[in-house]
């Protein structure tokens, strides 16, 4: 440590005092959150309790714990990185939490974050009207593999297909599908869209796809731009990607099956673009919105 961290390592030494300094720097420096985290005093939480390898659910009554100089040391460094690399908390941990699960992630993949997850803990109910009889799934787009996995583990009778274009994103996904022992039943595929997959046909085809149109990306905070622009931003108006999923949708449903897909601040561009389309807009209880629904009849 410099002299300036070992001044604040000296007088700073509970869980607490670290949580609470990390926030105000975090403010001070004016950095973004919105990759898991929505206050600058969360992820502060989130990268003081992985520098000293405690669980985010660590009980309150623990925070008043006196930290040792090397838990102190690994807490500045931590806080120097995001601040100065304006890089989201999930890339300096390498750890990001899905619908409960814990995934690797780094910079050749988005860090998970879409309301899916609460989707996906609810069994997608109760637009599936029989969560029990889905034996087949199509995860486009699966960046990290999160909503693919967290699906097998909500469907254990089903398999799923998870589609990237990527072969970074697909090397990720690997480590995610194989850290969770479920090789044998989610099937990585590179990928553009429905290119790989002949005729095969789904109960269900989920998602979180590139939506943001090209200005918008131009605009987005420093910490978005660490991210990989294809998993993004998507064409002029935010559709390029959106527009090739439903294009070829009902080719690749089963009979009664549903598509799911995010657009968050595209769906007003994507009525437009489709009126004819009667589009489900999902409310969901934990915040996020721009997921929509649409049967195999609909489309």
């Amino acid at each position: 440590m410099d002299k300036a961290a070992q001044g604040i390592a000296t007088q700073l030494t509970t869980i607490r005092d670290y949580i609470r300094w990390a926030a105000s720097r975090f403010n001070e420096a004016g950095l973004f959150f919105g990759h898991g985290t929505a206050t600058a005093t969360d992820e502060a939480a989130m990268l003081v309790l992985h520098a000293i390898h405690q669980p985010n659910d660590l009980p309150a009554g623990y925070f008043n714990c006196v930290l040792d100089l090397s838990e102190r040391a690994a807490i500045l460094a931590l806080v120097a990185r995001r601040i100065n690399e304006r890089k989201p908390a999930s890339y300096v941990t390498q750890q990001a939490w899905f619908a409960g699960l814990p995934f690797y992630v780094d910079e050749r993949v988005l860090v998970p974050r879409s309301p899916f997850a609460e989707l996906i803990e609810q069994r997608f109910e109760p637009w599936l009207a029989d969560p029990d009889a889905v034996t087949d799934v199509l995860d486009l787009c699966t960046g990290s593999g999160c909503i693919a996995i967290a699906t097998a583990f909500a469907f254990p009778d089903a398999k799923i297909d998870a589609v990237d274009i990527s072969p970074d994103a697909l090397a990720v996904a690997r480590i995610n599908v194989d850290r969770h022992d479920l090789a044998d039943r989610v099937n990585l595929l590179q990928s553009d869209l429905y290119g790989a997959l002949a005729d095969k046909k789904y109960d269900l085809i989920v998602s979180n796809p590139p939506y943001v149109s090209q200005a918008e990306w131009a605009e987005l905070p420093p910490e978005y731009h660490a991210e990989p622009r294809i998993g993004l931003e998507s064409g002029e108006s935010g559709l390029d990607c959106v527009n090739g999923i439903l294009a070829r949708a009902k080719a690749h449903l089963k009979p009664g099956g549903l598509l799911i897909v995010e657009v968050g601040n595209s769906a007003e561009a994507l009525e437009a673009a489709y009126p004819q389309l009667p589009f489900c807009w999902i409310e969901f209880e934990r915040g996020g919105d721009g997921v929509f629904v649409l049967s195999y009849d609909q489309l």
